[in-house]
């Protein structure tokens, strides 16, 4: 419909009253209904709510939210093994096996540190809670995936046996038998006498120690496994012990170099 000022002044009457909430059932010329519209719009515009902002409010109801993140998504801290519920739920050895999914644990850790990485925190009490909890989460994962340290966690953890204490090697070395001491010292006998050999034959006897070397880590892993998942805690304290051995001693072959006759083991 044109506007008013586009009518001319005389008086135009509809032929058929116009039933609308707004006028009378009686007809009404085109200027005063014009008029009749343009008042009611005034009064609605008068009469609708203000336009809201939302921009403050939606940045606050960002900030609670993530400020109850931390807690809504954190898992278990009670230990190692309730930080990952996925792959160990029933809990640590005897009620779970001692051998691990790695690719289970690998998946879940990853999960986790995605779902707590600190980046999606803004600055504040809970970006640091989200630090803290990612850390933790690290050095979890990273105690549990290797079977050296999953054993003395177990132990130290679980059962108050700790082996990395000043004199808990030494204490504990007093389980393993002759011949794991003999194993060990005729090693060391071996790559001495290496270091008046020839490159390649030294180099080929080295080769040969680790071959042997990791067949007894494979070998000390089984009997560990089987002394957790049976609860035998003598046994798994010597094995763990025994397993330092081999560790120490697979790391100075790594670390042997042609001419040098001797290597390092820590215990």
């Amino acid at each position: 419909m044109r506007g008013a000022t586009a009518l001319r002044p005389q008086r135009l009457l509809f032929t058929h009253p116009v039933r609308s909430p707004l006028l009378s059932s009686r007809s009404i010329c085109l200027l005063c209904r014009h008029g009749h519209l343009v008042s009611a719009q005034r009064r609605g515009f008068a009469s609708s709510p203000r336009p809201s902002y939302p921009e403050k409010t939606a940045t606050a109801a960002a900030a609670a939210a993530a400020a109850s993140t931390t807690s809504a998504i954190a898992p278990d801290a009670t230990n190692h093994y309730t930080l990952f519920p996925a792959t160990f739920p029933n809990g640590p050895p005897p009620q779970s096996p001692f051998t691990i999914d790695a690719a289970t644990l690998r998946r879940e850790f990853l999960q986790l540190q995605s779902a707590i990485h600190p980046d999606k925190f803004p600055q504040g009490a809970d970006k640091q809670r989200a630090e803290a909890l990612s850390s933790r989460i690290n050095d979890a994962y990273r105690t549990l995936a290797d079977p050296l340290s999953r054993a003395q966690y177990l132990l130290a953890e679980f059962h108050g046996i700790d082996v990395l204490a000043e004199d808990g090697a030494s204490r504990y070395a007093g389980a393993l038998d002759a011949d794991t001491l003999m194993e060990i010292m005729d090693v060391q006998e071996t790559v001495e006498e290496l270091s008046s050999a020839p490159a390649a034959e030294a180099q080929a006897t080295v080769d040969r120690l680790r071959g042997e070397n990791a067949g007894r880590i494979e070998a000390s892993l089984r009997s560990l496994s089987a002394a957790f998942d049976g609860g035998d805690l003598q046994t798994a304290q010597g094995e763990t012990v025994r397993l330092r051995f081999w560790y120490s001693l697979r790391d100075g072959l790594r670390e042997w170099e042609p001419g040098h006759g001797e290597i390092r083991i820590v215990h």
